[in-house]
């Protein structure tokens, strides 16, 4: 490229950055800076005018390197790269100095704050003087999609790219598709039956030429990088042959077998030869082999003689490993409820007349144990009382967060209790009502005139006196002790990562936030993205949400997973680590470090000699920088941040405080 000529461009971000910062000195200072031939501020650079500028420069003062002094760059050096781009300078020859997060956001004081920012700067044209034109390697993709999930996001996310015209590979856990959602009665505020709305569009999935549906089934290894992703899912045994089953029933009263219902939450019994409810998709019945005689001793084959024409039961069924290529991945994992055990003065697991909302919406549901009559031993409760977040806005279970649905599903299951019960005495204890969405607040309001009493409390303990519950708690409002008698207390638990979060997690490379759900790209520009390039999230494994906003978001991640499918190319990541294999001592450690895979020893002549040096896989490499690190002889760089740019940094940070 020649001379550097550096042009230097300070952002006010508003009064975000300028209103600390004193933007004039400090674009007088850049003009003392080495290589800068030009400094200017605008009031927004991430605006049209403010990006035209800059190209206007580099194209007028032939400026080879520039640095903008702004935001994080995780917010805008997409956005300025492509100015480059469009100005016919590499876009990997930018430099963001963060002036706003790491300067004017954190100080009050405008001269100190003015001097940091100087700093920072001087630090960032230094190694913008440093900085090479790196090139994007280009993939192609192949037109598949992964959906990881079979709940009411999953479903949702898998017929939005079937309908594009992309094959999909839709993933279940469980022997049927459906989630948390089919267990519902029904759907605030709206009062839609649950299982009516979810019916059809499990029935879509079921029939789709595009969807190729896995239930009972586990992603369990993922190899590769966006556009060719090599997935190993396996398949476990269900002991009938779903092509064969048309879930007649007819074997189900020869299984002598009885065990809890899971899709009830407990409360009833099943055969161990079962079809989780009767909409199951695929329609098909699974043999359960931890109850199952003769799964477990080889003691029964009573089901097996029942289903002579159709043959489709096959007790001897293998767990089988399916290979599939995809080009993107959507998670749609789910949530776990929060066990409510964890709250021990609550009562829940002492006391059986102490639900859950969820056990709660199973009693209620005409599908359930009770085939929608609300009884508790034979009867229906004549006082209700419900207890809001158990297990959500609670640091002594580490759940600082709001699960935000449920103040709402309380609302809802108090309604349900009045139209069942209409002389029940319902009362709910709460911290805060959080009635955001559209229709909450009326129905909210709906609920209060039909008589549910809310009280502002928390609650201590729930325990039994002369054969009752009772709630003690103190009411915050009227700041004093009560207590309230009951015949049925519904917990309102708050919704917690799947158990299985943290292995999924690192079968996909994925980060968690500090709530435990996994993690997106950016709160607000990339909010169903996430690190690895290609893999999206959608529904509740990334934070508790209703069903709307999970619809919503499984639909967005759907569009971004569908424009990598659409384009059949990708450009992969510029900044990535690179080995000097000259040096290379081959110890392996960067093999081991890496989080992504993309580092393999391999064997090359050097010195007459065959030695083992550490391999970059550029396409894989994501730039962490995590093997940079674990590298003990300094051979392992990475691109942008080499030891002599990060040094010179340094460097000039010392001449501003030394």
């Amino acid at each position: 490229m020649g001379k550097i000529k550096v042009g230097v461009y300070i952002c006010h971000c508003g009064v975000n950055i300028k209103s600390t910062v004193d933007v004039d000195k400090l674009t007088r200072f850049a003009l003392t800076l080495p290589h800068v031939s030009v400094a200017k501020n605008y009031i927004y650079l991430c605006s049209d005018p403010g990006q035209e500028l800059i190209k206007k420069d580099i194209e007028e003062n032939s400026l080879n390197r520039i640095v903008v002094a702004s935001c994080s760059p995780r917010m805008h050096e997409p956005t300025f790269r492509k100015v480059l781009r469009s100005a016919g300078l590499n876009p990997y020859c930018l430099e963001m100095a963060n002036i706003r997060e790491h300067c004017s956001w954190v100080h009050k004081d405008a001269h100190k704050a003015t001097r940091k920012a100087e700093g920072i700067l001087a630090a960032s044209v230094a190694k913008a003087n440093l900085l090479e034109p790196l090139e994007e390697k280009e993939v192609d993709v192949t037109p598949t999609a992964l959906v990881i999930g079979g709940g009411i996001a999953g479903i949702q996310a898998a017929l939005d790219i079937a309908d594009i015209g992309f094959k999909v590979y839709l993933v279940e856990k469980e022997p049927s598709i459906g989630g948390h959602m089919m267990q519902l009665d029904k759907t605030f505020p709206t009062l839609d039956c649950s299982a009516c709305i979810l019916t059809p569009k499990m029935s879509d999935v079921g029939n789709h030429p595009n969807i190729e549906l896995h239930t009972y089934s586990e992603v369990v290894d993922v190899k590769g990088y966006i556009g060719n992703f090599k997935v190993t899912i396996k398949k476990k045994p269900r002991y009938i042959i779903e092509e064969k089953c048309n879930a007649c029933g007819l074997c189900v009263p020869y299984c002598p077998v009885e065990m809890p219902d899971p899709f009830n939450m407990n409360l009833s019994k099943m055969k161990c030869l079962y079809i989780p409810f009767p909409q199951a998709v695929p329609a098909c019945y699974v043999i359960d082999p931890k109850h199952c005689r003769y799964t477990l001793k080889r003691e029964c084959k009573q089901c097996d003689p029942v289903c002579k024409e159709l043959k489709a039961i096959d007790l001897k069924q293998k767990e089988q490993l399916i290979q599939v290529n995809v080009g993107t991945i959507i998670v749609a994992t789910g949530f776990d409820t929060f066990d409510p055990t964890l709250k021990p003065e609550l009562g829940y697991g002492l006391y059986p007349n102490v639900i859950t909302g969820l056990e709660f919406e199973r009693l209620s549901s005409a599908s359930g144990p009770n085939l929608g009559e609300l009884l508790i031993h034979g009867k229906k409760p004549k006082d209700v009382v419900f207890i809001q977040c158990v297990g959500s806005r609670d640091k002594a279970v580490g759940n600082e967060y709001c699960s935000r649905v449920c103040c709402m599903y309380t609302a809802k299951q108090a309604h349900l209790v009045r139209e069942k019960i209409p002389d029940a005495n319902i009362t709910i204890f709460y911290m805060d009502v959080r009635a955001f969405g559209k229709g909450f607040e009326e129905f909210y309001d709906r609920v209060k005139q039909e008589g549910v009493m809310y009280r502002r409390g928390n609650v201590a303990e729930v325990f039994k006196r002369k054969g009752r519950l009772i709630v003690r708690a103190e009411d915050t409002l009227m700041g004093q002790p009560i207590e309230v008698e009951a015949d049925l207390v519904v917990l309102a638990v708050g919704m917690v990562p799947r158990q299985d979060t943290a292995a999924v997690a690192q079968i996909l490379k994925l980060s968690q936030s500090a709530d435990r759900f996994f993690l997106e790209a950016h709160p607000k520009l990339r909010p169903v993205d996430t690190a690895s390039d290609g893999i999206f999230l959608a529904g509740c494994c990334q934070g508790p949400k209703d069903i709307p906003d999970t619809v919503a978001q499984a639909s967005g991640a759907a569009a971004r997973a569908s424009i990598p499918l659409s384009q059949g190319k990708v450009r992969t990541e510029a900044i990535v680590s690179y080995v000097d294999e000259r040096a290379c001592r081959g110890c392996a450690l960067c093999v081991e470090a890496c989080p992504y895979e993309a580092i393999e020893l391999k064997t090359i002549e050097r010195a007459g000699q065959l030695v083992q040096v550490a391999s970059v896989n550029e396409v894989i490499c994501k730039g962490c920088g995590t093997c940079v690190a674990a590298c003990l002889c300094g051979v392992m760089q990475q691109k942008s941040f080499n030891d002599e740019q990060l040094l010179s940094m340094i460097a000039a940070l010392g001449e501003r405080y030394e």
